[in-house]
């Protein structure tokens, strides 16, 4: 029986890990009251994600220091399954559904509804997958298979498999990271109403107004140790000034202002693109991208921001050497001068160069080294009769990690263990190797820490600095206003406007970013598939 009587149904004290050379927790010490939303925060790397682990059982007990107290008894996971018959569901960033089994498969997978006979029972299993389907706010058909939908409601499957365990701690490791704002709010939501039923949250998040919203407390924690643990009352408090107190625990200094200063010197003409038309890869007819125009000067960042399948990387990649769509037309003008871009080596030819949304499927190799990564898109340049020079490579690699300050021990290091702002840092350094004149970013500080952006943000300045033209796709408004000279708005594939960032405000660019085309939003509305096509 779970003892109710206590104010916290989480108590971990003095937890330390350590790996081979390594202390990743250091005495960290979280309470967590019953019922309520508990944020979690702190850089890439801090131990957010190893603290969860400890708890949940992935990290078994005996490979850590400290202890586990939960509902006032003590707990010794010893793996996963442990954890989840004591009502803790741990939820990661990299969700763990199977693609091509049902949503119900997926909900009741290793917890099978098995009947008499000890076969499954499917009508029990769709029964019940239904009723959580419910609970969730999710519409679709329990036997509707899960590769068919989008992040967002694979998030809702993710919660709605944890409630078919009965949970009563639910933990959620950047749950938003991938989601659009509209699904990001739905999840909000539900974490809300879980909580009148007497689920208590744990949430992981980057995304400090979304704890600012939601959290009840949020725990700090920075290389490895609790920093502070903060109520949130935003009745009592301004949510911007509660985000500020978030960074200066996070990063153990103030950020006076979240995008840094530069001046502006806008030169010439580097990008010109002209009615940029592309047709969907798989679905005949219908127009992904609709006669675009755009330029990029030296010295000039430029933003492209839009909803969700408003045509944004469908755009950057298919300019990006038709690394996207069908039916490509339109040209294309770099310093003036008309270039064709077929394919991949084209653009790099040319100048161009593109850093994906997707860094872990399409920006990089995970299970290679940093200095492979590094040298992968410009391997010419180390090359001589057809051998790639290694300690060139490994010179290349060394000055990059000088100058990007991507952290890690040594650039022999696997690229997949490094934290997200780091792989981040990588993607950028192995474009920049191949000497581009014009940058195309996507997404570029998705899923990092605000420590992280900031510097990504300042290596953008010193690339305008030295000249180089910038194009940068995010969902962040306030992002693309602080970094921003001017701003491109894209609605159902077409752009509809342009705004110099002086003059520019979120409201404004939501209106634009929301603006039905006489083309009629219906020609080019919808989901876009998933992107496929891997990057040379």
């Amino acid at each position: 029986m779970a003892d109710t009587s206590s104010p916290n149904i989480l108590e971990m004290r003095d937890i330390t890990k350590t790996f081979p050379g390594v202390k990743a927790l250091q005495n960290v010490n979280l309470a967590v009251r019953r019922g309520e939303i508990h944020g979690i925060c702190g850089e890439n790397g801090a131990g957010k994600s190893t603290l969860m682990k400890v708890l949940s059982g992935v990290y078994p007990h005996g490979t850590y220091d400290g202890d586990i107290v939960l509902d006032a008894e003590p707990a010794s996971f010893g793996s996963i399954n442990d954890s989840e018959a004591r009502g803790v569901v741990i939820i990661h960033q990299e969700l763990a559904l199977v693609p091509y089994l049902s949503i119900a498969e997926n909900i009741f997978l290793g917890n099978e509804r098995r009947g008499r006979n000890g076969m499954i029972d499917w009508n029990q299993t769709n029964h019940e997958a239904a009723a959580l389907l419910e609970r969730v706010g999710l519409a679709d058909s329990p036997t509707t298979a899960v590769s068919t939908l989008g992040v967002g409601k694979q998030q809702l499957v993710e919660i709605a498999k944890a409630l078919s365990k009965e949970v009563r701690l639910l933990i959620l490791d950047e749950p938003t990271a991938a989601l659009n704002d509209t699904d990001s709010e739905h999840l909000l939501d539900l974490l809300r109403r879980l909580k009148q039923h007497g689920v208590t949250s744990i949430m992981i998040s980057h995304k400090l107004g979304e704890i600012a919203e939601i959290a009840d407390r949020t725990t700090i924690i920075r290389d490895g140790k609790t920093i502070e643990t903060l109520d949130i009352d935003l009745t009592k408090q301004d949510s911007v000034a509660l985000q500020d107190r978030i960074i200066r625990g996070m990063v153990g200094r103030d950020l006076e202002h979240r995008y840094p200063a530069r001046e502006s010197h806008v030169g010439e003409e580097v990008l010109r693109v002209e009615d940029w038309t592309v047709y969907h890869p798989h679905q005949a007819g219908r127009i992904v991208v609709d006669r675009a125009n755009l330029t990029v000067n030296a010295g000039e960042v430029v933003g492209i921001a839009g909803l969700m399948g408003a045509g944004r990387t469908e755009l950057a990649m298919s300019i990006f050497g038709h690394s996207y769509g069908r039916n490509i037309s339109g040209r294309v003008f770099v310093h003036g001068e008309e270039v064709t871009l077929h394919n991949v080596p084209d653009a790099i030819d040319a100048g161009l160069a593109y850093a994906t949304e997707d860094r872990k499927q399409l920006g990089l190799n995970l299970i290679e080294d940093v200095k492979r990564n590094i040298s992968l898109a410009g391997l010419e340049k180390l090359a001589k009769r057809g051998f790639v020079n290694s300690h060139e490579e490994l010179k290349v690699a060394e000055e990059f990690r000088a100058e990007m300050g991507i952290r890690t021990p040594t650039v022999l290091a696997q690229v997949g263990k490094l934290s997200g702002g780091n792989q981040q840092k990588v993607v950028l350094s192995k474009w920049l190797h191949t000497a581009p004149e014009v940058l195309i970013l996507d997404e570029p500080t998705r899923g990092i820490d605000v420590g992280a952006k900031y510097e990504i943000y300042t290596i953008i300045n010193r690339l305008v600095a030295e000249g180089k033209a910038v194009l940068v796709i995010s969902s962040e408004l306030p992002e693309l206003l602080g970094i921003c000279d001017r701003i491109y708005t894209l609605a159902f594939g077409r752009i509809t406007g342009e705004v110099d960032v002086a003059s520019a405000t979120q409201e404004g660019l939501m209106a634009l970013m929301t603006q039905e085309t006489t083309a009629g939003a219906a020609d080019l509305a919808g989901p876009t598939e998933p992107i496929e096509e891997a990057l040379a």
